[in-house]
């Protein structure tokens, strides 16, 4: 199994609409997707800014890369991403998971 992650910023203010805009555009993207095993997004306010950190599992890289594209490394973003976002990773992280419970 593959974790993939990645995190972005808004305004605190801007969170709750860009949460609704998320599940419209990444949470249906991503379990939309054959291999996809889940997601979580996840959200918390630091530093005068609303963080989401967003976690998918995927059953391989060849999964990842049907929702991602050839070079799962780079984020996917979605239209209206700069109406929301104040600071976003552009890469991915993925990792093997070798252990679970």
């Amino acid at each position: 199994m593959i974790v993939r992650t990645w995190r972005g910023w808004t305004r605190p203010e801007d969170a709750p609409a860009y949460e609704t805009y998320l599940m419209k555009t990444g949470f249906a993207g991503y379990t939309s997707t054959p291999g996809n095993l889940g997601v979580h997004f996840t959200r918390r306010e630091v530093d005068g800014r609303a963080e989401f950190f967003l976690l998918s599992y995927w059953e391989s890289m060849e999964a990842v890369r049907a929702f991602a594209g050839e070079d799962p490394s780079v984020a996917v973003f979605y239209d209206e991403d700069d109406d929301f976002l104040i600071d976003r990773e552009r890469t991915v992280e993925h990792y093997e998971v070798f252990a679970s419970a």
